[in-house]
């Protein structure tokens, strides 16, 4: 029965772990318990049987563990650089949007292997989501190394483009170039984290993420502070713990991926380029490597509105923002979830189950925030407290969780949703959806409500011998003050759930990006390479 629905088939040159090799995996990766974090095949889920709710708990807990141990780890850099200086301090932090876009890029990858190897796993055409794999780990490592070359010829501009200066840019850049080494790891374990996931396993990476992050910490203080024998190397050490951690777990991921016994395989003779299905990862993965860098500079001139309403207001965002935090943590992780339960029900040919996947994780997410924001909503200046003592901080902070808790549901809704058109390859949807949300509605609305009489002037100055004329716009606003902005962020977010829905419910989705007649063009190429 496995066999024929394709999820489970257990290929020949694929055997169950053994005895011995269990012990190995076990020696290298253990828990407390004394358990192997790294299973073979049974840590897949198969999502196109079966109750829908238990199994998208299966897929969904271990990526919102990985989310919230990923800040763990990075919140471990920042504790033991805050031990060296305050330049040490505001030199990591720079960094965090340039990190981003990478993180967006790689994420990019990941959404089209996700969609391809899920739904090639449902259709039972699992040689078909090797190969994939290997394409993909093609693409990381050729994209990956071209970022960090061209990153770090061109280090010290990009440093002082974002406003790194003195002590800090000197602070920066060493961190900053040995950073760029650690690019083709960070793209190669994406490469291997959306290969498992698209067969239905979310734990293994779950447990390298848990490790490395664990790595990371220990070894931090050693680096940045000169522990033991180890020189002093400050942000450079923060750094050069980041690669050590980062080169175990992608030397761990990549030698799963080529031991097989995880639900794909990566055989080196498919690492030959194909340009079919290297353009296809493109086409499918670039509106989500968009949608990243759309939302990476919404939130920036979001806080930029934010900051012409004073330190206080500024202030109440960011801790709201990390309060919110948590919850896109799950239904980011819900999301991601979705799309494996939708492309491998696309690729079994049961749409209608993955209709019932999206609605079930749509659902489930919505009921577990608005929970989640009707507490916050009830005790906002306990909320506060945690993170702040200052009266005035608190009293904003408290305006803005009162209004923008109401959207939390809506939110995360709309985000699960977006998992589901991600699934199907649909990820042009979903990056529209994101720019309606941010640029189309939250924005332009915000400066609306929030302002009174705003008037912008482009233009009025030389540039060589040529004269540019000044242009003035203007408009005037509803001057609702700062809670403008927070009814912008909730009115955002109800309209483009409500949007998301409505497209979703066409269902132009249904088809997915895996068809017969794909596979037939590299029909001899795929038997050529399948391993003896």
């Amino acid at each position: 029965m496995w066999r024929m629905c394709g999820l489970w088939d257990v290929r020949p040159e694929r055997k169950a772990l053994s005895v011995a090799d269990s012990r190995n995996v076990s020696s290298v990766l253990l828990v407390a318990l004394g358990r192997p974090i790294v299973g073979n095949e049974d840590a897949r889920v198969d999502m196109t049987t079966g109750a829908i709710s238990p199994k998208l708990f299966s897929l969904a807990w271990p990526l919102v563990l990985g989310n919230l141990l990923q800040t763990l780890y990075n919140l471990a850099d920042m504790f033991w650089v805050g031990r060296v200086s305050t330049e040490a301090v505001a030199a990591v932090s720079l960094m965090f949007p340039l990190s981003w876009l990478f993180v967006s890029t790689a994420m990019g990858l990941t959404a089209a292997t996700i969609a391809l190897v899920s739904q090639y796993v449902g259709a039972g055409e699992d040689r078909r989501a090797d190969e994939v794999v290997a394409q993909t780990v093609l693409l990381a490592t050729v994209v990956s190394v071209i970022l960090a070359l061209v990153g770090f010829a061109t280090r010290h501009w990009l440093l002082y483009w974002i406003g790194a200066r003195g002590a800090v840019f000197v602070e920066a850049l060493a961190y900053i170039e040995v950073i760029f080494l650690t690019l083709p790891l960070t793209f190669l374990f994406f490469a291997f984290r959306s290969s498992l996931q698209g067969a239905g396993d979310t734990k293994t990476a779950m447990w390298l993420v848990a490790i490395s992050a664990g790595i990371n910490i220990v070894i931090d203080p050693f680096f940045i502070l000169g522990w033991g024998p180890v020189p002093a190397l400050g942000t450079q050490g923060a750094a050069v713990a980041t690669l050590i951690a980062r080169l175990f777990a992608t030397g761990i991921g990549i030698w799963i991926l080529i031991r097989g016994n995880w639900g794909v395989k990566l055989y080196v003779r498919d690492l030959k380029p194909n340009l079919t299905l290297l353009r296809k990862l493109i086409d499918i993965g670039y509106p989500s490597t968009l949608d990243g860098w759309a939302r990476s500079f919404a939130a920036v001139a979001m806080a930029a509105l934010v900051a012409r309403f004073g330190p206080a207001a500024t202030a109440a965002y960011g801790i709201g923002v990390r309060l919110m935090s948590v919850s896109w943590s799950v239904a980011g992780a819900v999301g991601q979830a979705t799309a494996t339960g939708v492309g491998q029900n696309l690729g079994a040919k049961t749409p209608d189950r993955a209709a019932a996947v999206t609605r079930a994780a749509t659902v489930g997410t919505m009921l577990l925030l608005a929970a989640a924001g009707g507490v916050v909503w009830l005790f906002p200046a306990t909320a506060m407290g945690v993170f702040v003592d200052d009266p005035e901080t608190i009293a904003e902070g408290v305006v803005f969780l009162r209004i923008v808790a109401l959207s939390w549901a809506f939110f995360g809704g709309l985000m699960v949703v977006q998992g589901g058109f991600r699934g199907a390859g649909n990820t042009g949807i979903a990056m529209v959806l994101s720019m309606l949300s941010r640029w189309v509605v939250r924005l332009p609305l915000a400066g609306l409500l929030a302002f009174g009489a705003v008037s912008v002037t482009l233009g009025g100055f030389d540039l060589g011998p040529v004269s540019v004329p000044a242009v003035e716009f203007g408009y005037t606003g509803l001057d609702w003050g700062v809670e403008g902005l927070w009814w912008a962020y909730t009115t955002a977010a109800v309209v483009s759930f409500v949007v998301g829905v409505a497209w979703f419910l066409r269902g132009t989705w249904r088809e997915g990006v895996v068809e017969k007649q794909d596979d037939d063009a590299d029909q001899e190429s795929v038997a050529a390479t399948t391993d003896d």
